[in-house]
C-alpha cells in the first residue's frame, strides 16, 4: 500500500520551517528571534559610546536611547531569521531556532521585526534626536537587507563589509547624546569593524560543514582553510592600529594606551597561532576556538577600559 504522500494528488510534506505551528509563538520564541547574545554586545557597545561622550543627557532619556538601540538590534535579529528560515533548518547550529523548528510562522517573525523596527526608531527620534534615530534606521536596514539579503549569500567577503552592521552602536550611544559623530565614535566603529572578520572567521573555520550545508560563501568553504587563517592575521593589523589610536590622538589617556596595548598583544599571539595552524580537524582546532572565545573578550574589555578612561581619567 502506498504511502498517502507518494500519491499521485498528494501535496508535497512541508519542512519544519514552512509549517504552520499548531499553537501561537511563545514569548521564549519571539525573545529568540531577537538574538539576545548579539543584542547584548550591541547594548554594551552603544552603552560606551553613550557614556564615552563628553556630554550627558537625563538618565531616562540614556535608558530609552539604549532601550531602542536593544529593540532595533532584536528587529534585526528577527528579520535575519525570516529570511533565512530555510537556511537555519539546513544548519545544526541553527535548527532549533523557532522558524526552521516549525514553532512560528514567518509571517509572524516578519511582522515581529518590522514592528519592533518602527517602534525602536520613532521613539529614538522623539526621545533624541533625528541623527541618531536615522543612524539607527539605516544600521537595520544594513543588517537585514545589504548583509542578510544581499552579501551574505554571494559573496566570501560578506562579513568584511557586513560587519559595519554590528559596528554601528557606539555611533548610536553617542549621537544620541551630542546630536553629532565626531573622531572617536568613527574609531569606535572601525574597531569593531576591523574586529569582525578575525573573530567571525575563526568561528567559521570550526562550523565550515553548517555553511557548506546552507550554501553559503563562507571565506573558508570559497578560498580554503589556509587563507582564512591568513586573513585572520592580516586584518589583525588595522585592528590593532584603530584600538590604540585613541591614545596618540589624545582621545584617551596612557590608562587605556597601556591597556589596549597589552589586550592587542595577546590578540596578535592568538591570530599567529591560528595563521601557523595547519590542520582541517575540527577537533584539532584549538587556537581558532580560543581565538574566537578571546575575541568576544577583548572587544568588552577594550570597549569597557575606553569607558572608564573617558569617564574618569
Amino acid at each position: 500500500m502506498e504511502n498517502a504522500s507518494s500519491s499521485p494528488g498528494a501535496k508535497p510534506a512541508a519542512s519544519p520551517a514552512t509549517e504552520l505551528p499548531r499553537y501561537p509563538a511563545s514569548v521564549a520564541d519571539l525573545f529568540a528571534l531577537t538574538k539576545p547574545r548579539v543584542m547584548s554586545l550591541v547594548v554594551f557597545t552603544a552603552l560606551c559610546g553613550l557614556l564615552a561622550a563628553p556630554e550627558t543627557i537625563p538618565f531616562v532619556l540614556a535608558f530609552t536611547a539604549i532601550l531602542c538601540i536593544a529593540v532595533a538590534a532584536g528587529a534585526s535579529g528577527a528579520l535575519n531569521q525570516w529570511y533565512e528560515a530555510e537556511l537555519d533548518a539546513k544548519m545544526k547550529r541553527t535548527a532549533g531556532r523557532p522558524l526552521p523548528a516549525g514553532r512560528m510562522e514567518k509571517r509572524s517573525a516578519l511582522h515581529f521585526g518590522i514592528g519592533l523596527s518602527f517602534f525602536s526608531v520613532v521613539l529614538m527620534g522623539l526621545a533624541t534626536n533625528v541623527l541618531a534615530a536615522a543612524i539607527l534606521a539605516f544600521s537595520i536596514f544594513f543588517y537585514a537587507v545589504v548583509y542578510t539579503m544581499w552579501l551574505k549569500p554571494r559573496t566570501p567577503q560578506n562579513i568584511v563589509i557586513g560587519g559595519a552592521a554590528g559596528a554601528f552602536p557606539p555611533l548610536i550611544g553617542w549621537a544620541a547624546v551630542t546630536g553629532d559623530v565626531t573622531i572617536l565614535p568613527i574609531l569606535m566603529f572601525a574597531i569593531i569593524f576591523l574586529w569582525t572578520p578575525p573573530h567571525f572567521w575563526a568561528l567559521s573555520l570550526f562550523v565550515k560543514t553548517d555553511y557548506d550545508a546552507a550554501g553559503i560563501p563562507m571565506l573558508p568553504n570559497v578560498s580554503g582553510n589556509a587563507m582564512t587563517r591568513r586573513q585572520i592575521l592580516i586584518y589583525t593589523f588595522p585592528m590593532i592600529a584603530a584600538a590604540l589610536a585613541p591614545w596618540p590622538l589624545g582621545l584617551a589617556s596612557p590608562v587605556y594606551g597601556l591597556a589596549s596595548l597589552a589586550l592587542n598583544a595577546v590578540f596578535l599571539v592568538l591570530a599567529i597561532k591560528v595563521a601557523r595552524n595547519r590542520t582541517d580537524k575540527v577537533k584539532l582546532m584549538v587556537p581558532e576556538k580560543r581565538l574566537f572565545g578571546y575575541s568576544i573578550l577583548y572587544l568588552f574589555a577594550l570597549f569597557a577600559i575606553l569607558t572608564i578612561d573617558r569617564m574618569f581619567f
